[in-house]
């Protein structure tokens, strides 16, 4: 056969292809919200145990801790208005003392509250109301809490510990250490402020008089009264003989400029261009020459009449020299006497603005000693005023005993703890509980790499599904795991049967499943019908030789002329399944030792359902599949049958399917969920993409129905409990399989398969 595929998917005999892995997608997927939650319910169980572990430990922890209690008062050290006179004497004293920061700084303020000083005043004071007490100063400041409240002119002072009584009497004594302390720094201050203030006042009682002393001097010294008037208008003055001197210079500079383009030979032209007689010169020469061009034009250049006016030109130009060094002689001498008067009226402009500046140069200069003499006096007479008023102010708060921080929260005893907070703990329990448990049940499944549902399958694969087949607990006679993990479902799914109910007879779920296959395969060969197909697996035990037997039979009563290949030259299953003979097989008809006829077997009576067991097992299976005579069998066999089906060994390490794949339609990838491994899986899509091997799609084998996800091939009505027992017995009597097959015990009585499908209704 050949094994050309074209673009739409048909080889060149006009067989349907399977499309290559090549003209896949194969983009990888992240784990979606849907993925997400399929996790947490599968493993729901094991984050339950994690989060009741997690908040049984923190319910403990919280319960078992001893409860620590917080209390606080607040100060205001600053009075709410602005207006305050002695918050500070430096601010009182204004200009006579070095600029200082306004408002209190709040951050040095609390290091001082915080200091050993007050520290251990107030553990002095609470030794003598509890002689039990054996706090030290820093395990007291362990428990204390001391900061500025927002931008606010307020401390709050936090105190914690264990015993409430405790916590509101440390408080208590705090707060008059810290408002005693607050009235002494006050009365510091203020003596300081009067202290500092006598001082000064000596010194600008004595300034104040000797610069009064200096003013009286400078008047009758310099008869200087009033200086303004005559400033400005020595000033006016100056500024107009400025603006001559620069008008006379502006002129000066044309002048020269003029002067020195009449010296040059390239400024000659500017100075010609208004001399009238030598323009009307050079109009006529121009005249001649335009005349002895046009009369080249006409004459020879030694006619008469070129010769003439070329005299005429000749007599010309020392004429027109003449006049150009008369008028640039004449230009020259009036250049240079405007130069030299205007030379003359700078020299004067200048000498008289000398005059000027030397007078405007000795009045500010008086004017200005006089007004340092009067700026002087009066910043000193303010200085002593402001100082004679802050000493008065200051005077009157040293005599008041008002406390100047003022308590506006007193403390209060605690009642509730602030540890442990059960509601926050509980709620944190509760919260890295849950991150635990889904932590834990997405690191188990990042670990675990078997697939558990067809979605993942599907995520993986990326190939089409073609069938989605339910678990069926009678078909787990492998492995001890499978046959527990029957056990354990049959009940399970029974109950699901009696739900769901079933259209047809017992099992119809598995066989809607086969028959729904069988409909895509014929739907997806609708242009080119599919004639042959493989089916293999990335894995052994995944049920690919099940759906191969359940596919043939569900065809072959479908009217169609089946045959089931068995070519799994390794581990042959499919004649213990039908129980059919192995003497001789397809490796015996490969090897040549016998015909086709006498390999070829019934499967089922009453239908076209046939099959080719493997035969005995040869030592090398590779090179018999291989080998041009059953590349010459396979086109053989499509010529007799509607539909062969090939049971071929696993993908992953070997490599039969990948050497009969493409002498078919295509192949169909059989995954179990809960037994395929993402790995493997993913290793055998690989090997078949480089293999080029043509693909139909995937059936996800063994589904479990969780009452939400898979409901499939159930329809209509519930059946009721006596219906399914009567069928149970109905089967039992009759020797059904239970898988949609006639038992051998029934072939032996000669039923027909119509007597046994209306026997199973």
């Amino acid at each position: 056969m050949n094994n050309l595929t074209t673009s739409n998917g048909t080889d060149s005999e006009g067989h349907w292809k399977g499309l290559t892995l090549s003209q896949m997608p194969w983009d990888d997927s992240d784990l979606d919200l849907k993925q997400l939650f399929t996790v947490l319910r599968r493993r729901a169980a094991m984050v339950m145990g994690i989060m009741v572990g997690v908040m049984g430990a923190v319910v403990a922890h919280t319960l078992l801790q001893e409860p620590i209690y917080e209390s606080t008062f607040q100060v205001l050290v600053e009075p709410v208005n602005a207006d305050n006179k002695v918050k500070d004497f430096g601010d009182l004293l204004g200009d006579a003392l070095p600029s200082k920061s306004s408002g209190l700084d709040y951050e040095t303020q609390v290091q001082v509250l915080r200091s050993p000083g007050l520290i251990e005043q107030v553990l002095a004071e609470l030794q003598t109301i509890d002689p039990d007490t054996d706090l030290d100063y820093e395990n007291f400041l362990a428990l204390l809490t001391i900061r500025r409240v927002d931008e606010t002119k307020i401390i709050e002072v936090l105190y914690r510990g264990k015993d409430p009584e405790n916590i509101k009497a440390t408080l208590d004594v705090l707060a008059n250490v810290y408002l005693g302390y607050s009235l002494k720094e006050r009365q510091t201050n203020l003596r300081q402020g009067i202290q500092f203030v006598n001082k000064q006042l000596p010194e600008l009682e004595g300034k104040v008089n000797e610069l009064q002393s200096h003013l009286e001097v400078f008047r009758q010294t310099h008869n200087f009264i009033d200086p303004t008037t005559q400033n400005e208008q020595i000033a006016r003055r100056s500024e107009e003989l400025s603006s001559q001197r620069l008008e006379v210079e502006r002129q000066l500079a044309r002048a020269q400029t003029n002067y020195d383009l009449l010296t040059f030979s390239g400024g000659h032209e500017a100075a010609l261009q208004d001399a009238p007689v030598y323009q009307q010169l050079v109009q006529e020469l121009r005249q001649i020459e335009s005349n002895i061009a046009d009369g080249l034009t006409r004459f020879h250049s030694d006619s008469l009449e070129i010769l003439v006016l070329r005299e005429k030109r000749e007599r010309l130009l020392p004429i027109l020299e003449e006049e150009a060094q008369r008028v640039l002689d004449a230009r020259s001498v009036g250049a240079l006497n405007d130069i030299e008067i205007l030379e003359t009226q700078s020299a004067t402009l200048t000498k008289a603005e000398t005059q000027l500046q030397d007078t405007l140069i000795q009045l500010p200069t008086l004017a200005r000693e006089y007004s340092d003499l009067q700026r002087e006096l009066e910043i000193a007479v303010r200085a002593l005023s402001r100082f004679l008023e802050t000493r008065e102010t200051l005077q009157i708060e040293a005599a008041q005993t008002e406390i100047p921080w003022e308590l506006i929260e007193p403390p209060l005893k605690p009642t509730i703890p602030i540890s442990p907070s059960i509601p926050r703990n509980l709620v944190l329990g509760l919260v890295a509980s849950s991150l635990l448990g889904v932590g834990a049940a997405l690191v188990l499944e990042k670990l675990d790499s078997v697939c558990r549902t067809v979605d993942e399958l599907k995520a993986i694969s990326k190939l089409p599904l073609l069938g989605i087949v339910p678990y069926q607990a009678e078909f787990d006679n492998g492995t001890e795991t499978e046959t527990v993990l029957g056990r354990w479902l049959k009940p399970y799914l029974k109950k699901q049967n009696n739900i769901l109910g079933s259209y047809g007879y017992s099992g119809s779920q598995f066989l809607e499943s086969m028959r729904l296959l069988q409909t895509n395969l014929l739907l997806l060969g609708a242009e080119r019908p599919i004639q042959s197909i493989i089916l293999s697996s990335s894995m052994s035990g995944e049920g690919k030789s099940t759906m191969a037997q359940h596919l043939a039979q569900t065809a072959a009563t479908m009217g169609k002329r089946v045959l089931l290949v068995d070519i799994d030259l390794r581990r042959p299953v499919i004649h213990k399944r039908l129980n059919l003979q192995n003497s001789q097989g397809l490796s015996e008809l490969l090897s040549g030792n016998t015909t086709k006829s006498a390999v070829l077997q019934q499967a089922m009576p009453f239908v076209e359902f046939y099959a080719i067991t493997a035969g005995s097992i040869p030592p090398d299976p590779i090179k018999l599949l291989s080998s041009k005579r059953m590349q010459q069998l396979m086109v053989d066999l499509e010529k007799e049958f509607d539909l062969i089906i090939y049971d071929a060994p696993p993908l992953m390490g070997l490599a039969d399917t990948t050497l009969v794949a493409p002498h078919t339609d295509g192949v169909i990838l059989v995954s179990r969920v809960n037994k395929c491994d993402r790995d493997i899986l993913s290793h055998a899509i690989e090997n078949i993409r480089f293999a080029k091997v043509p693909v139909l799609g995937m059936v996800a084998n063994g589904v479990i129905s969780d009452g939400k996800g898979y409901k499939y091939y159930s329809y209509g009505y519930e059946t009721p409990q006596t219906e399914q027992d009567e069928v149970s017995n109905h089967n039992h009597k009759n020797g059904s399989n239970g898988n949609g097959s006639i038992s051998k015990s029934d072939r032996d009585k000669g039923l027909t398969l119509t007597d046994f499908f209306k026997s199973r209704k």
